[in-house]
C-alpha cells in the first residue's frame, strides 16, 4: 500500500525550511571562521538569483535572501571567481587589500572552505544529540525476532543475537542493519554476530524484494528477515548523548559511502539517486509526520550537505580543499589557467548530474510514462 502522498504546499515549504537552515549553517561555519582570521565578507546570500530582501551590516556585509532556494554562498573580498582566483587588486579598496581572501596562508584559507562542511556535521550531531537526551535512544541491534524462510532464518540467526557488524559495516543499530542490508540485494556478505557472549562470524544470503517508493519509482532492497526486540526508548544524560550523536552522524557518514561504493560496483542502480524533487517530497512525507520526524531528517540532510561538499569535486568545496593541499605540498599555488580549466570541468561534472537525477526524480513521478502514452 503506497502511502499518499503530501499536498504540493506542503512539500514547497517544508523543502524551503529544510534547506534553508542548512545551508545558512553551512555558510555561516565559512563565514565565522573568515572573521576569526580577519576576512572580510562581501556578501552572504541563501539562494541564488535576484535579491528578495536583505540588509548590509556595520562590517560591510550584504546579508539577502534571494528567490532560488537551492544553495546559498559567501563571497569574500578578493574571491574573485569561482575558482577563488584573485581579481585585479586594484578593484579591492586599500584598506581591505591585506585581508583579502587570496592573499591570505593557504591554512587559513583550508580552514574557512572546511568550516561550511564540517558546521553540517556539528548541526547533525546537536540535533541528535539533543533528541537523544529529550526524547530517547535508538533502537539496539538485538535480535527480538527471526521472520520464518528468510536469509537469517537459513543462516541460523536466533532471537536474542547481537548484529554487530553487516559486510564489514559496523551496526549499533537496527537501522544500521537496514541501510547496510538495503543497497545489498541478493548478496552473499559476511555477519559478525554475539550469541551468549561469544563472538562468532557467519556468512548469509541476503533475500530482496521491490518496493514502491512513490507511484511510478520502484526500487529493489536487501532483506535480512530479522526485527528487534522491542524497546521503550530511554532518554539519557547530555555527557553520553553526545558521544552517542558522533556515532550515530559517522555510522550514517560511513553508510554514505557503502552506497557510493555499491553504485560504482554496479550492485545498485544510479537511478536509485535523487535531487531536488525527491528531497521535496522526503521533506514534505516528514513535515505530515510531525516535527520530532522533520527536525530528524534535517539532520540526515545536513550529514549529506556536508559529506557532498568534501568530495575532491572542483566547485564543492573539496575541490578547493584538494587544491589547497596541492599548494601547500608545492609551496605555489596551481597556474590561474589550470585552476580555471579545472573548475569548469568541475561545474560541467555538477551540470551533468543534476540533470541526471532531475531526470530520476521526473522519470520516477511518472512523467515521462505520461509522455510516452500522449506520444503513443
Amino acid at each position: 500500500m503506497i502511502a499518499q502522498q503530501p499536498p504540493l504546499w506542503l512539500v514547497l515549504v517544508a523543502f524551503v525550511c529544510a534547506l534553508g537552515p542548512l545551508v545558512f549553517f553551512h555558510e555561516f561555519g565559512h563565514y565565522l571562521v573568515a572573521r576569526l582570521f580577519g576576512i572580510p565578507a562581501e556578501t552572504f546570500s541563501i539562494g541564488f538569483g535576484h535579491e528578495l530582501f536583505g540588509w548590509t551590516d556595520r562590517q560591510g556585509t550584504r546579508w539577502k535572501v534571494a528567490w532560488l532556494p537551492l544553495g546559498g554562498y559567501v563571497k569574500f573580498v578578493g574571491d574573485m571567481t569561482p575558482a577563488s582566483n584573485p581579481g585585479d587588486l586594484e578593484d579591492i579598496p586599500p584598506e581591505l587589500r591585506e585581508r583579502a581572501f587570496q592573499l591570505r596562508p593557504v591554512w587559513q584559507r583550508f580552514l574557512v572552505v572546511l568550516a561550511g562542511p564540517l558546521a553540517n556535521f556539528i548541526l547533525a550531531v546537536a540535533i541528535f544529540a539533543a533528541f537523544f537526551s529529550f526524547v530517547g535512544t535508538p533502537q539496539t541491534n538485538v535480535v527480538g525476532g527471526v521472520i520464518p524462510h528468510t536469509a537469517a532464518a537459513k543462516a541460523g540467526l536466533q532471537p536474542g543475537d547481537r548484529i554487530l557488524e553487516v559486510a564489514g559495516q559496523g551496526t549499533p543499530t537496527f537501522m544500521d542493519i537496514s541501510n547496510v542490508v538495503a543497497i545489498r540485494p541478493d548478496e552473499t556478505v559476511p555477519l559478525k554476530i554475539e550469541r551468549s557472549g561469544t563472538v562468532q562470524s557467519i556468512r548469509v544470503t541476503l533475500g530482496s524484494d521491490m518496493i514502491e517508493q512513490s507511484p511510478g519509482e520502484k526500487v529493489r532492497r536487501g532483506l535480512l528477515g530479522v526485527f528487534p526486540t522491542m524497546q521503550v526508548m530511554a532518554p539519557v544524560p547530555v555527557y553520553r548523548a553526545v558521544p552517542m550523536a558522533v556515532g550515530y552522524t559517522a555510522s550514517f557518514t560511513r553508510s554514505m559511502v557503502d552506497g557510493i561504493g555499491q553504485i560504482f560496483r554496479g550492485k545498485v542502480s544510479p537511478k536509485e539517486l535523487g535531487g531536488p524533487v525527491k528531497i521535496a517530497k522526503i521533506a514534505g512525507a516528514a513535515a505530515e509526520l510531525g516535527p520530532l520526524a522533520f527536525v530528524q531528517l534535517l539532520a540526515l540532510l545536513s550529514i549529506n550537505l556536508g559529506f557532498i561538499n568534501l568530495l575532491p569535486v572542483p566547485m564543492l568545496d573539496g575541490g578547493h580543499l584538494f587544491f589547497y593541499v596541492v599548494e601547500a605540498v608545492r609551496r605555489k599555488a596551481p597556474s590561474a589557467n589550470a585552476l580555471e580549466w579545472a573548475f569548469r570541468g568541475g561545474l560541467a561534472l555538477i551540470l551533468a548530474l543534476v540533470l541526471f537525477v532531475t531526470f530520476n526524480d521526473l522519470g520516477g513521478r511518472g512523467l515521462f510514462k505520461g509522455l510516452q502514452r500522449l506520444i503513443g
